[in-house]
């Protein structure tokens, strides 16, 4: 079902920085900056979907598998990680910071705000502020079992729907309850989706990968 359509004040497009100027930004901030998830957590593991087609777009939308998050998210994702090591898992990351430039592709293909989020407001992950984890058994690397694959758009995807298989609801529950220990909200319409508390002190950003690089 699409969206409501924007009215005209929703409809301008909002402050989104450049590559120059995020670069500004982080020279006055080093909390600003974006720090590669597998240099600052080299145990975790990825598996970025939209550089590939296995996603719902059925084409890649980056041209480098990577993961970015603001400096103070990294530092939480990574006692994320240690904490859930002693439960001998570790976290799959599907995406996280994600170029403004995407965001509009997406709401383009899908125009639905449960799934997408519009132009006029942008998401978190434009931010550097949003990631989106599965988990892997520490000693095969394998993903364990969850309530759906990511990016699934059935109401099973929800953070809370049942009925689930017991070992699907063990392992969403864990993974909530460990992010929310360092600071990381879920999103309700997708078990998946988890919002940095700090959200809302990082602007808009479209800076492609590469210039990251």
């Amino acid at each position: 079902m699409p969206g409501p359509m924007p009215n005209d004040a929703q409809a301008a497009r909002p402050v989104v920085l450049s590559a120059g100027q995020y670069r500004r930004r982080v020279r006055r901030e080093a909390e600003q900056a974006l720090v590669s998830l597998p240099a600052a957590i080299p145990t975790l593991r990825l598996d970025i979907r939209y550089a590939t087609a296995r996603n719902f777009m059925g084409e890649a939308l980056y041209a480098t598998a990577a993961a970015y998050l603001r400096r103070p998210a990294a530092e939480a994702l990574a006692a994320a990680q240690h904490e859930l090591a002693t439960h001998g898992l570790g976290l799959l990351v599907f995406d996280a910071y994600r170029p403004y430039r995407t965001t509009v592709r997406m709401w383009d293909k899908i125009q639905n705000e449960t799934y997408a989020a519009p132009p006029w407001r942008g998401s978190r992950h434009n931010r550097g502020c949003s990631v989106d984890v599965g988990l892997v058994a520490l000693a095969t690397g394998r993903p364990v079992p969850m309530p759906t694959d990511f990016d699934d758009f059935t109401p099973a995807a929800h953070a809370d729907y049942e009925p689930v298989p017991p070992d699907a609801r063990h392992y969403r529950t864990l993974l909530r309850t460990v992010l929310a220990h360092h600071g990381f909200q879920n999103y309700p319409g997708e078990w998946w989706h988890f919002d940095f508390h700090r959200w809302a002190e990082f602007d808009l950003l479209d800076v492609a990968f590469e210039e990251l690089e």
